[in-house]
């Protein structure tokens, strides 16, 4: 069975897990939200994507 999620839902709900349980501030988790996109629009972009699938592919294990 395959369940598709997307990956906003994902990191949502690890983000409102880490306010309430473990006391992090909300601006923390903007500033958080913001340097990702900051960093999506930089030279580093190809290699953060190649790297997140890579570990998903370890994850899924479908890499070989």
């Amino acid at each position: 069975m395959t369940v598709s999620l997307p990956l906003v839902l994902i990191l949502g709900a690890i983000a409102w897990a880490s306010i309430k349980f473990l006391g992090v501030r909300i601006w923390v988790a903007v500033v958080i939200a913001l340097f990702g996109f900051w960093l999506s629009h930089t030279f580093l972009a190809p290699a953060i994507e190649t790297g997140t699938r890579g570990g998903v592919g370890v994850v899924d294990g479908t890499h070989h």
